[in-house]
């Protein structure tokens, strides 16, 4: 009998990327690479790569955890996944991460921003509408994990700090950031009043190349100066700092290693996010074989561009291990020892296949979960690694251990309609708070409730409704 010339491995759910109507979509390997097939019966069919690496993608289906559920939802199923958004009864994460986007007006006009922000959007929102979704995140988690601030460019909010305050007031364990930076480079003041805000508050710092040709076309301008008097400011006050990085292929993918070595030798860096484009807001016409890049082709290229870390340290975050991947090391004076790969691979692995047998050891499996896991904040990291450490006959932790000592990388994805796939949908676990009270998925937020889009909805919900 004749064979494809794929492999039919599973069946899920889309959407066209043109009219936006959930269709059939199948996951087919073909040379050792992982497709989402689909067809609109209008607008025929679409072919997306979703991962490079096949052996990965299956290893990511077996980093599944029970799903951890909000204390409360906030709209009703009416029309079915992703037209309910808000979040329904049908999610099953909660928000790990939840943004609270305080402006659309921007310092910047970026050409990849997916939020479309600029200085000519004049936009700030009123302190007594942010904290109105302040609350709704604390209706729905009661103690977030990790609220971020966000934009537009937060940090020229003519109410910062009182949304800082507004933020502190609340049982919020983690507060981040997310900022382009140039508010920080330019008012070492600023910086000051940031730190006094300590413990428990990190910048999420916009950080995308070494290289001002990389800046001038992801951004808009060459940020090299800023970035680096940023860090600076930022080292001199001992702020917690994570450098995100917006990755396009054939850009700035060839500099995940030396960013990675970069961060290593500031003292105030926790980390670094890796974030593939996402095409959406201003990149939503791009032609996406030009800048699109898969998690595991991220991933990939960190391996093969620094040695800090083995395939085995850099592993799927169970909460949502599609669109999320991590690595954890302990940085001890000028050593920086990777610690997911420390655990012995007849613990890791059974039979040869790419499970982890946590379930014979069910501690270490609750000590491996929380760690990796986007809910851990500076406050909980060094106790949980204390406890890991313990487990491990090769590392000794020492009693000083404190966040200082954290070093993580993460890789982050999210979808677009190109590649959605309703299945990772359900499982996002890094939301956006609307000013109306829903708490959205960031992937659908930005394909289909940020400013105006909703309307894409409007002839799908009520076809549905005439069904």
């Amino acid at each position: 009998m004749p064979n494809r010339a794929y492999t039919y491995y599973d069946l899920t759910a889309s959407i066209c990327s043109v009219c936006y109507e959930k269709v059939e979509a199948k996951i087919i390997f073909e040379e050792e690479r992982v497709y989402l097939v689909k067809r609109c019966l209008k607008h025929g069919p679409e072919k997306v790569l979703i991962s490079t690496d096949k052996d990965y993608y299956l290893k990511c289906r077996h980093y599944i955890k029970p799903s951890e559920m909000p204390h409360r939802f906030n709209t009703p199923i009416r029309y079915g996944c992703p037209y309910d958004c808000g979040l329904c009864p049908d999610h099953e994460q909660h928000s790990c991460l939840t943004l609270i986007e305080v402006t659309d007006r921007c310092n910047l006009e970026c050409p990849i921003c997916y939020a479309n922000s600029s200085p000519h959007r004049e936009q700030f929102r009123s302190l007594q509408v942010i904290e109105s979704m302040l609350d709704a995140v604390v209706a729905n988690e009661k103690e977030p994990d990790v609220v971020q601030i966000s934009g537009g460019e937060p940090t020229i909010h003519p109410e910062f700090f009182a949304i800082l305050d507004a933020a502190k007031a609340r049982p919020i364990r983690h507060l981040m950031i997310n900022t382009n930076g140039i508010k920080i480079a330019q008012d070492r003041e600023f910086v000051r009043k940031l730190a006094a805000y300590m413990p428990g508050i990190e910048i999420y710092l916009q950080f995308d190349s070494l290289e001002p040709h990389v800046l001038k076309e992801l951004r808009g301008a060459d940020l090299s100066m800023i970035r680096e008097k940023a860090l600076y400011h930022l080292n001199e006050f001992g702020l917690s700092t994570t450098l995100v990085v917006t990755v396009k292929r054939g850009l700035n993918d060839d500099q995940l290693g030396s960013i990675l070595n970069y961060a290593i030798q500031q003292p105030a860096v926790r980390g670094v996010t890796f974030q593939p484009i996402q095409e959406a807001g201003r990149l939503d016409q791009y032609d996406p074989g030009e800048h699109r890049l898969t998690l595991s082709e991220v991933r990939t290229k960190i391996l093969e561009q620094s040695d800090l870390f083995d395939s085995d340290d850099l592993i799927p975050v169970p909460c949502h291990p599609d669109a999320l991947a991590m690595a954890y090391a302990l940085k001890l004076g000028e050593e920086v020892l990777p610690l997911t790969g420390l655990l012995p691979p007849d613990m890791l692995l059974e039979g040869g296949r790419n499970t982890i047998v946590f379930e014979q050891d069910a501690e270490l499996r609750a000590k491996m979960n929380q760690l990796f896991s986007l809910s851990q904040t500076p406050e909980s990291t060094p106790s949980s690694l204390r406890e890991l450490l313990c487990c491990l006959p090769k590392v000794e932790a020492p009693a000083s251990l404190s966040y200082e000592n954290v070093f993580r990388v993460l890789i982050m994805q999210f979808m677009d309609a190109r590649d959605l796939d309703i299945r990772s949908v359900k499982r996002s676990c890094v939301h956006i708070a609307h000013p109306d009270g829903r708490i959205i998925p960031f992937d659908t937020y930005n394909l289909f409730y940020r400013d105006g889009l909703e309307e894409r909805l409007t002839p799908i919900r009520s076809k549905i409704e005439g069904e």
